[in-house]
C-alpha cells in the first residue's frame, strides 16, 4: 500500500494512518509475544526439568518476579501434571523434538516450571491479541482493510468496535508488562554470558508509525543507520544506498542492483550445492552503502537509543541496570532478545494513545478513512516500513499504466542473506562466529541466536513451477 501511494502521489487522510498504525501496533503486541513465549523460550527454558519443581517454590518465585493473573501452588502442580502427562504419553506435541537435559539449560526447575505455565498462558493471550486486527482489518494475521489511499473500515468506527480494540490492547499490555517482560528479565539473568555472543556490526531500520505526513521525521520509531557499533552516530538511512548482491545466491550472475532495478532470475542448471561454486542459497544479499545490517528489534532500539528517544532510551537503561550488564551487551543475542521485549512495551502505549487520538478525531466530526488517486501511466513508488520481524521495503515501477517491474526487500533477506561478492558476511552468518556448542549433536546454542532473528525464509524466497503454477514440496533430510 505505502508504495503505491507513493507512487501515485496520494496523501491519506490522518483517520487512515491512524488506523494503519493501530493495526501495525496490534501486529507488534501479538508477534513479539509470540515469538518470545512459543518460539524462541524453549531455547532457554527446559521444559522436562519443570517436572522435577516444587510447586510451592515455583509459585513463591512467580510471586516475586511477576505480576500474573493466575498463580498459587495447586495452579502450578496443574500445570506440572499436564506435562506429566504429555511425557507420560510419549507425545510432547508442541515440546517434542527439543534438546531438553542440554547441559546449556541453566534455569533451575521452579523457574522451569513458572515459564512453561506462561507460555500456557500466552497461548490464552495470543489468540484474543489476534482479535485487535480483525477489529478494523477484518482478519488476521491478512487485513482485508488496506487499500491505496487509505482503509476501508469507515464502518467500523463505531464506540463499540473503538471500545473492544482498546479493551484488547489493554488487557494485552497488561500481560505484557507484568507477566512478558518479568519472565523475560528472570531468564535472562540467569543467560548474562549470552550478552557476549551472537552480535553483528552494522544496523538498520527504516523506522515506523508516522505521527502525521512528514515522513520520516515524524516516525515514533526513527529511521536510521548505526555502523560499527557506533550508537552516539546514527546517520538517516537513505533507500538509494541499498543494492542486492546474488554472487553467492541461485541466481544469473550480475551486479549488484537497486530493487528498482532489480531481477530475480534463477539459474538454470539444478540449483543445489556445489562446493567451490560459491553459491549455497536462494537469499539474494542486501547490503546498505555497501555493507551487511541487521534489521529487527535491535536495530530499532540502538537507533532510538541512539537518539535519545523519550520512551525507548529510560526502558533501555532501567533493563541494563536491572540485570547489570553494560551497554555493550546489547550488541548480542541477549541484547536482541531483550530489545524485542523493550520496544513492546513502548510501542503497546502508543497503540492506546493513538486510540485515544481517533476517538478524538471523530468527535470533533472528522470520519474520512480514504483519499481518491488516479494511476498515472507511469511512475516509481516505494514503500518503507519497519514490521516486527524487521526492515521491509517494497519497490514499483508503473510503466503504460501496469507494473513493470516490482521487487521487495524484507528482513529475513537482509539477516539471513548470504555472502557477497566481497566475501562480508550476512548478519546471521556473523553472529554465528565464535558460538560456544556443548555438543555439536544438539546445538542448541546456535538454536538461541538464529531464533533470535525470528527468521522466516518463506517471507523471502517463494518457490514455484512456472509451467505449471505448483509450489514445490521440498524436505530437508
Amino acid at each position: 500500500m505505502r508504495a503505491v501511494d507513493n507512487a501515485v502521489g496520494v496523501k491519506i487522510p490522518k483517520n487512515a494512518r491512524i488506523i494503519r498504525n493501530l493495526l501495525m501496533g496490534a501486529q507488534f503486541q501479538h508477534d513479539h509475544l509470540v515469538h518470545f513465549y512459543h518460539l524462541h523460550a524453549l531455547d532457554w527454558v527446559d521444559i522436562v526439568s519443570a517436572l522435577k519443581a516444587d510447586p510451592k517454590k515455583a509459585a513463591a518465585l512467580s510471586d516475586n518476579v511477576s505480576n500474573a493473573k493466575v498463580g498459587g501452588a495447586a495452579y502450578f502442580k496443574q500445570v506440572q501434571q499436564r506435562l506429566q502427562t504429555f511425557v507420560d504419553s510419549g507425545q510432547l506435541g508442541p515440546f517434542a523434538n527439543a534438546y531438553w537435559g542440554h547441559s546449556a539449560y541453566k534455569l533451575p526447575p521452579e523457574a522451569n516450571l513458572m515459564a512453561s505455565a506462561h507460555y500456557i498462558e500466552a497461548l490464552r493471550l495470543q489468540s484474543k491479541s489476534a482479535r485487535m486486527h480483525a477489529v478494523f482489518g477484518g482478519k488476521n494475521p491478512h487485513p482485508q482493510s488496506l487499500v491505496v489511499g487509505g482503509v476501508t473500515c469507515v464502518k467500523d468506527l463505531s464506540p463499540d468496535r473503538i471500545a473492544e480494540f482498546l479493551y484488547l490492547t489493554k488487557e494485552t499490555q497488561e500481560f505484557i508488562k507484568n507477566v512478558y517482560i518479568p519472565d523475560l528479565l528472570a531468564v535472562a539473568s540467569f543467560y548474562k554470558d549470552w550478552g557476549a555472543i551472537g552480535g553483528t556490526t552494522n544496523f538498520m531500520a527504516w523506522g515506523e508509525f508516522p505521527q502525521n505526513d512528514e515522513e520520516p521525521e515524524s516516525l515514533y520509531m526513527p529511521r536510521g543507520v548505526i555502523k560499527n557499533r557506533d550508537v552516539g552516530k546514527v546517520m538517516m538511512a537513505d533507500q538509494d544506498k541499498v543494492t542486492e548482491d546474488v554472487t553467492r545466491a541461485w541466481y544469473e550472475d550480475g551486479p549488484a542492483l537497486h530493487p528498482y532495478e532489480g531481477e530475480t532470475k534463477p539459474v538454470q542448471e539444478d540449483p543445489k550445492y556445489r562446493p567451490g561454486d560459491g553459491k549455497y542459497s536462494w537469499f539474494k544479499a542486501p547490503r546498505y552503502d555497501g555493507e551487511p545490517c541487521e534489521v529487527g528489534p535491535l536495530a530499532r532500539v540502538l537507533v532510538a537509543y541512539g537518539k535519545g528517544h523519550k520512551d525507548i532510551k529510560p526502558v533501555v537503561d532501567s533493563v541494563l541496570k536491572q540485570l547489570g550488564v553494560p551497554v555493550t551487551a546489547l550488541f548480542s543475542t541477549l541484547g536482541r532478545t531483550a530489545a524485542r521485549g523493550i520496544e513492546t512495551i513502548a510501542i503497546g502505549d502508543q497503540v492506546q494513545n493513538w486510540t485515544m487520538d481517533l476517538i478524538e478525531n471523530l468527535k470533533n466530526g472528522d470520519t474520512s478513512t480514504y483519499e481518491p488517486y488516479e494511476m498515472p501511466d507511469s511512475a516509481m513508488g516505494v514503500g518503507l516500513n519497519d514490521v516486527p520481524r524487521g526492515s521491509l521495503s517494497h519497490y514499483l515501477h508503473i510503466e503504460d499504466g501496469k507494473i513493470r517491474n516490482y521487487q521487495y526487500v524484507v528482513p529475513s533477506t537482509w539477516n539471513l542473506g548470504p555472502r557477497d561478492a566481497k566475501g562480508k558476511l550476512g548478519p546471521v552468518e556473523e553472529a554465528l562466529i565464535g558460538t560456544p556448542v556443548a555438543d555439536p549433536k544438539q546445538p542448541l546454542e546456535v538454536l538461541r541466536t538464529v531464533h533470535s532473528f525470528d527468521p522466516c525464509v518463506a517471507c523471502g524466497v517463494h518457490v514455484i513451477d512456472p509451467d505449471s503454477n505448483q509450489v514445490y514440496k521440498v524436505k530437508a533430510i
